[in-house]
This record gives C-alpha cells, structure tokens and sequence, in this order.
C-alpha cells in the first residue's frame, strides 16, 4: 500500500476530525461571518447590556443576604441576651412563692415570749437573705402601696371609695409583684381607690 492510500479506518478518522473541526467554530467567529460589522456590533452591545443586568441581578442579590445575615446575627445576638438575662425568670417565681409563706408566717406569729421574737428574728434574717439573693439576679419588688395605679405592672382586684388616698392610686396591696430585668415575673395584686360616692 502507498502512503497515498487511506485505509478504510484512516478515512473514517480523517472524516471525523473534518467534521469535528468545522464544528468547533467560535461564537463569535460565526458572529462576524454572519452578518456585517454593524450588526456584530449591534448585537455585542445587547449581550452586553444582557451581562450588565445580569451582573446587577447578582449583585442585589447579594446584598439581600448580606442584610438578611446581618439581621440573623443581630437576632440571634438579641436572642441569646435575653437567654442570659431571663434564665432564672422560673426558677424565681418559684422562689416567690415561698418568700410569700415566709412573709404570710411573718404576719402570723403573735405573742411576745423569748422563743416567739426569735423564731421572728430567724424568719426576718432569711426574709433578708431571700431579698438580697434576689437583688443579685436584679429581681425587684414591686410594692405600689400609695402609688397610682399601673395596669403594666399590678392587677386590680377590687375598687373601693377613699377620702384617704387619691383616685385611680393603690389603696391595699394584697400581693406584691416581681420584675426580673424590667420584665413582669407576677403583677402585684391590688385594691385600686376611687373618689368617695
């Protein structure tokens, strides 16, 4: 066989990479063969207006969730705060409860002999240690006793008429209230006082 000669495989190659070749012709190669300069021009532009918007798409979009990230972590900042800050809110309204039995107790001991002041004097000392374990977690009471009446912060229980006290004040407070950082643990219970009839 002369080297002239293709076997059949050699065609079947040469054709193929033939084929290949013309059809790896570039964009923009067909671009100015297609049509004139004018219109290669034309048409450049509008891809690249095209790319433009595109690239400002992208670009809002990242914006977006940069803002979106930013208000994430400033949430979950908020949110781990307020855990910190409220983390014994109910383990304090379960101590209130028993500070109101102490003072409940308090109220109730009556008699003057020397073992009944010091059951007093022991009450009063732990009453104390209750209200400064309670000033440490930043709990505050809330006795409103002459105060004007504050629906945020005590809960009415009754009306009645005083010449004593002004209206819309707190006459009698049946149950103190408690705040934890500003925030209501219990609403003192209260007699609210109204102008006499």
């Amino acid at each position: 066989m002369s080297t002239e000669q293709e076997t059949p495989d050699n065609a079947a190659e040469s054709t193929v990479e033939n084929q290949a070749t013309e059809t790896e012709v570039s964009p923009e190669t067909e671009l100015l063969e297609a049509s004139s300069p004018e219109e290669a021009i034309a048409q450049l532009q509008q891809e690249l207006e095209q790319a433009n918007q595109k690239a400002q798409e992208n670009w809002d979009k990242a914006l977006r969730i940069q803002a979106e990230m930013e208000n994430l972590k400033r949430r979950t900042q908020k949110d781990l705060d307020d855990t910190r800050k409220y983390a014994v809110e109910r383990f304090a309204k379960e101590l209130i409860s028993v500070i109101d039995s102490l003072e409940l107790g308090l109220q109730a001991i009556a008699g003057d002999s020397p073992e009944v002041q010091k059951f007093r004097e022991g009450s009063e000392l732990t009453l104390k240690q209750f209200e400064a374990a309670f000033a440490k977690a930043n709990i505050e009471t809330v006795n409103p006793l002459g105060q004007p009446f504050n629906p945020e912060h005590h809960q009415a229980m009754a009306m009645q008429p005083s010449a004593e006290f002004a209206p819309n004040s707190v006459l009698t407070v049946f149950q103190k209230g408690y705040l934890l950082n500003g925030r209501l643990l219990r609403p003192a219970m209260v007699v609210v006082a109204k102008a006499p009839e």
